[in-house]
């Protein structure tokens, strides 16, 4: 696996010029996970703030006085519950794919769609096994739409900074030679 990867910052090194610093992928693991965790607590936070923001402010009773007390009692109550609910989902599902990727030895989108299944069961394990499969089922079919997403994203952004090929001439497309237009030499 070490040789692998020298070998391709080797091959990235003579065909960019650049020098690059090999990072081992066990270094981040534990970082990796605190960090997917605490972006999915603040991502949480924020939609659940917005979202909560307008329901408390439409079920409040009338007056704008009360529909603003309303809508920033919600997002204090209900914002956080939702933040927190994101960072488990978030901090299970970094979980689970560091471990794939150290299981597996590499990292791709199978890695992803996976650990969006797992975590998906393991989050439903309270309701019951038809519960675990139809969220496991959510969980990697959404996944793997993102996923998919992600690829063709970077297929099409890749293609728009190739080289052109360069222009080809194809001789069928130029008008006959007759023997009056050859001309040869000098005249």
């Amino acid at each position: 696996m070490r040789i692998e990867i020298e070998n391709q910052l080797l091959s990235l090194k003579t065909a960019y010029g650049q020098t690059f610093i090999p990072v081992p992928k066990i270094d981040k693991v534990p970082w990796r996970i605190v960090d997917d965790c605490g972006g999915a607590f603040t991502m949480g936070t924020i939609g659940g703030g917005v979202f909560q923001s307008i329901k408390g402010f439409r079920n409040a009773p009338v007056g704008f006085q009360h529909r603003l007390k309303g809508s920033a009692n919600a997002v204090r109550i209900r914002a956080p519950q939702i933040g927190g609910s994101f960072a488990v989902w978030g901090g299970l599902f970094s979980t689970i794919d560091c471990g794939l990727v150290h299981i597996r030895g590499k990292e791709d989108p199978w890695n992803s769609i996976t650990s969006g299944a797992m975590t998906g069961a393991v989050l439903a394990a309270r309701s019951g096994p038809l519960a675990m499969m139809g969220s496991a089922m959510m969980g990697g079919i959404l996944l793997a739409l993102i996923e998919g997403f992600g690829i063709l994203l970077t297929r099409y952004t890749a293609q728009q900074f190739q080289n052109p090929s360069p222009f080809v001439y194809d001789p069928r497309q130029l008008p006959p030679k007759d023997a009056s237009q050859q001309q040869t030499g000098f005249q």
